[in-house]
């Protein structure tokens, strides 16, 4: 996955099933990148860090937030203009802690029926190894072709032990997964987040729990390297209520 992450080895999701989803199209010197996230107020959505990259004097990212989108080429999706970044204090692009960030949005969403809020977890309980997640998003659907979905697709993947994640045949040369972080994938591989899925939701219990941040580059669905999440800590909690509530929401589109 690199700095950015798609779906492998997942299925189409039911149009309009996942309605908190929001696409982020990001323009940053003429070039366009794919993230997600998901909107959690009316006009507030959630996403990873990483999604973009430091501001420069002449490479200030643009970014254009597309809601109750399934197909990324429909004409009815809500499409609205960021205005506000704002980044984790503590977050660091080496070791990807702290990828976690929210995006103001020039106008509230209109909620309706293919556009709702996400419900954000009541508890920072850890998740337990084994349970079972969901993560979707419009990424790649293989490592070869690098092309995206042009439809939302989702894939189940499994919560791993950190410790698992942190071994000699797993991480351990390279990133380290801390306990801001949680592990999913599959014993078996093939299924995976994956580039253009970062900042997009990991969905346990109905509740999400994560955000898409990193895994192995290029080898997207690889056991070895399963998908690494920023977990929803009651710190991270703490600071969304900070930076979110004090905020009143804008006019409606």
């Amino acid at each position: 996955m690199g700095q950015s992450t798609d779906i492998i080895g997942g299925k189409e999701s039911v149009p309009h099933s996942r309605p908190y989803m929001a696409a982020l199209i990001i323009r940053v010197e003429g070039n366009t990148s794919l993230c997600g996230g998901t909107l959690i107020k009316r006009n507030w959505v959630l996403t990873a860090a990483h999604c973009f990259p430091k501001e420069r004097k002449k490479s200030i990212p643009q970014a254009i937030v597309f809601l109750g989108a399934h197909s990324l080429t429909g004409k009815k999706q809500q499409r609205i203009k960021i205005i506000g970044r704002y980044g984790h204090p503590q977050y660091n692009e080496k070791t990807l802690e702290n990828d976690i960030m929210l995006l103001k949005m020039e106008k509230s969403a209109k909620i309706d029926r293919h556009v709702k809020c996400i419900e954000l977890p009541s508890t920072s309980n850890d998740v337990e190894a084994g349970t079972q997640c969901l993560v979707a998003g419009w990424g790649i659907t293989d490592n070869k072709s690098r092309n995206i979905s042009t439809m939302l697709r989702e894939v189940n993947v499994t919560v791993i032990q950190r410790s698992v994640c942190n071994d000699e045949n797993h991480y351990k040369h390279s990133m380290y997964v801390t306990s801001n972080m949680l592990c999913a994938g599959d014993d078996k591989g093939g299924k995976d987040a994956c580039v253009g899925d970062s900042g997009g939701p990991l969905i346990c219990n109905g509740k999400q729990r994560g955000i898409v941040s990193f895994g192995a580059k290029s080898e997207c669905g690889n056991q070895r390297y399963p998908g690494i999440y920023t977990l929803l800590t009651e710190d991270y909690l703490a600071w969304i209520r900070e930076i979110t509530e004090p905020f009143t929401d804008v006019p409606e589109l």
